[in-house]
């Protein structure tokens, strides 16, 4: 029978895509590691990586006994930690993804209250606009903005993500304020990431338009500083603006629409039969700091 630290040696290769990256991070030496894995092959009677001289990418085979794999690690770790919240406050490492303005608004500043009130929990955060594969990757959580589209993972709404159209007064006094959103053809519309069609919901339900303009980004920070800049419109949503639109560097402009009411912000995790406590925590945390009506919201009418 293969032991349970011949899987967690064969997952952190496949994450790592490289054996000695994986004994480091295990403090095993490459040998090592390099044995044990073409020992579990061996036992298996199959190839799980194809090896080149800078990289291991596993195969079709590997694919498959990963996904597995992973399976079985959480199902341990979570018998472990079914025993430690019987015994002890919350704790371990929480791998967490999260989008980079968002982080960097709403989660960076509450962080030391969070470690404050957990200080055994040590997290390790993965902060990029690009989605990540949250088991392939070895992540216990990602934070997701707008419209959900991953089916495979548990999902906890923190806070609603209510968006609107906006732009600088200096862009409108320029090129003149739009009346209808047909009027937004002639403008200088700016997208992000993934936004080929704006999904809005306005006098007459919901409804799309396709943006046209000279840029878009994978970066809701860039998209953002081009806003307060006044080079364009967007579809912006109120955690991202609210305190530019409060203070008049930001104006919204064809108010009746809003983006599409399914937006959210989102924790997304694996499913699986218990939550491990140092997740439960965390969740809870952010879910009670935002609410149903989060704080940078306050004093705006955006729904």
């Amino acid at each position: 029978m293969t032991s349970i630290s011949d899987y967690e040696i064969f997952a952190r290769v496949a994450r790592t895509g490289n054996m000695s990256a994986a004994g480091r991070e295990m403090k095993l030496s490459p040998a090592v590691v390099s044995k044990r894995i073409s020992l579990l092959e061996e036992r298996l009677g199959a190839r799980l990586f194809q090896r080149t001289t800078r990289q291991l990418t596993l195969t079709e085979t590997g694919e498959g006994f990963f996904r597995r794999v992973i399976d079985i690690l959480n199902l341990v770790e979570e018998a472990e930690d079914f025993v430690n919240r019987r015994n002890s406050t919350p704790k371990g490492t929480l791998k967490i993804a999260a989008p980079t303005a968002f982080a960097r608004m709403h989660i960076a500043p509450h962080i030391a209250r969070f470690n404050k009130a957990y200080p055994e929990i040590e997290l390790v955060f993965h902060i990029d606009d690009e989605l990540v594969d949250i088991i392939r990757d070895g992540y216990d959580v990602a934070i997701r903005t707008g419209e959900l589209r991953d089916s495979t993972m548990v999902a906890k709404k923190l806070a609603p993500d209510h968006r609107v159209i906006c732009a600088a007064p200096s862009y409108l006094k320029a090129n003149g304020r739009p009346k209808t959103l047909r009027d937004l053809d002639r403008h200088n519309c700016l997208s992000c990431g993934a936004q080929e069609n704006w999904r809005l919901n306005g006098p007459n339900g919901r409804t799309t338009f396709k943006p046209k303009g000279s840029l878009r980004s994978n970066s809701g920070d860039f998209v953002r500083a081009l806003l307060l800049e006044g080079y364009g419109i967007a579809l912006a949503p109120i955690w991202c603006i609210g305190p530019e639109i409060k203070s008049g560097k930001l104006e919204i402009v064809l108010p009746e629409y809003t983006g599409d009411p399914s937006s959210a912000i989102y924790a997304l995790y694996p499913s699986r039969e218990f939550m491990p406590a140092k997740l439960s925590c965390f969740i809870e945390f952010l879910s009670d700091l935002y609410g149903s009506k989060p704080y940078w919201e306050v004093d705006l009418k955006v729904a």
